[in-house]
């Protein structure tokens, strides 16, 4: 039986955020408070390329802080690639905990497609 689902995601692991980043070869992120155009932003920050602020994960909150002048400071295509492999890696983190495997195919359109094999071996 198949079922497509759709996330919103919310940050909220800091595991899945570190491996996320991992994947998109960016650095650890790292809990600071960090200066933004509109203020100062406390969370787990990670550096985009070519964006002029860092984007700061409240993972209490599960909201996301950032300044990018409507994609001027910083190409929103790079958090969105961010925040799919987080919704990714933390799948995939929830699944092998419960004792599934799971397989990940990358589809042409960008998205990727998880499959879960419920109480299969990893």
């Amino acid at each position: 039986m198949s079922h497509i689902v759709t996330i919103r995601t919310e940050v909220r692991d800091t595991e899945a955020l570190g491996l996320a980043c991992r994947r998109l070869e960016l650095g650890e992120p790292i809990h600071e408070t960090v200066p933004l155009f509109s203020g100062e932003a406390t969370g787990y920050t990670v550096r985009l390329p070519d964006w002029r602020y860092p984007v700061v994960f409240d993972v209490e909150q599960g909201q996301v802080r950032f300044d990018n002048f409507e994609g001027r400071w910083g190409e929103p295509a790079q958090l969105n690639r961010l925040l799919q492999f987080y919704g990714v890696e933390k799948c995939r983190l929830e699944a092998r905990r419960k004792g599934h495997s799971v397989l990940e195919n990358q589809l042409s359109d960008g998205s990727i497609k998880l499959t879960i094999q419920i109480g299969a071996d990893h």
